[in-house]
């Protein structure tokens, strides 16, 4: 069943899921719906309860499962089917950059009715032939605008960190000298552990948490570890959780200190996953293994979470 399949069937598909308690905690954890790509809504939701998530994270973006175009049609029909399921619906990854991203007000309106207080945004990259300091003040007064649509309608934008030469938050000073004076209820950060990794290894990684601390509002975990090429070049390969080099034991020790509470994402974008990492509607693996693939990372994932007392 594709996504276009959705539109016509998924309201219909809505009751055949057997009635389900939504989970009752401060930390979903949510399964991100790019992995599940190559399945319709209905099936995505099938497949992410039945490994054990708490809560889905929709793709609402160009070749998601839910178009923005079609955002105030077909998320209430998913919410509706996600919730059939067992899973919560806390957040969405949005294609949103700013207020003229097509359809932008349409997404927000739509998360306000829905009762979904939180989504992902982002996509600032730095121009190389302008000042960055003049690119920030250029940041800001988009994040400005954006802060007073989502205070409008009662929700607010996570702008999810990113690592890579051209990447706006991915030095992290950036994103807290744009957001420090605006409403994080309105704007904050979704901060990904794995890219915060990437970017500052050592400690740097360490200071990102503490200054980002409040502005958060949610949390990506993923791993990684730095591997060379055959050309000998070293590059950032993503891993199965707890196989890299990220130290989810102190970071989650921070992350409880903090008093954080809202969603955590898992996120699962190395190779093994045979193109359900990238988002793509076809796999070149097994279902068996990518539902393998998956226990492995939650169940480590929520064995963290115990060890660090947060479960």
């Amino acid at each position: 069943m594709t996504r276009r399949t959705f539109v016509q069937t998924g309201a219909a598909a809505a009751p055949a899921f057997a009635a389900a308690k939504l989970p009752d905690t401060k930390l979903p954890v949510c399964a991100f719906s790019k992995h599940f790509q190559w399945l319709s809504v209905p099936e995505a939701c099938q497949l992410a309860a039945s490994i054990g998530y708490d809560a889905i994270d929709y793709t609402v973006r160009a070749g998601g499962h839910v178009l923005p175009e079609r955002a105030a049609d077909d998320l209430p029909k998913a919410v509706e089917v996600a919730h059939a399921a067992g899973l919560a619906t806390p957040m969405v990854t949005a294609g949103i950059v700013n207020v003229k991203t097509p359809h932008a007000e349409q997404v927000v309106r739509t998360l306000s009715k829905l009762g979904i207080k939180r989504y992902r945004w982002g996509g600032f990259r730095y121009d190389t032939a302008k000042p960055v300091p003049q690119q920030i003040d250029e940041f800001r007064a988009m994040s400005q605008d954006l802060a007073a649509l989502n205070k409008q309608y009662g929700v607010c934008a996570m702008y999810h960190t990113h690592s890579g030469a051209g990447q706006f938050g991915a030095s992290m000073w950036d994103i807290w000298l744009t957001l420090r004076d605006l409403d994080n209820s309105a704007v904050g950060v979704n901060l990904d552990i794995g890219h915060a990794t990437v970017e500052g290894g050592l400690g740097g990684w360490i200071n990102t948490t503490r200054v980002m601390a409040p502005m958060l509002r949610g949390i990506a975990f993923k791993d990684f570890r730095w591997e060379k090429s055959a050309k000998g070049k070293w590059a950032a390969r993503w891993c199965a959780l707890g196989q890299g080099m990220v130290n989810f034991a102190e970071f989650l020790k921070m992350v409880k200190a903090q008093g954080y509470e809202g969603p955590l994402q898992l996120h699962m974008e190395y190779d093994e996953l045979g193109g359900a990492d990238s988002g793509k509607t076809k796999m070149s693996i097994s279902k068996d293994e990518f539902v393998r693939l998956c226990k492995h990372d939650l169940e480590t994932f929520r064995s963290m979470l115990r060890a660090a007392g947060m479960a």
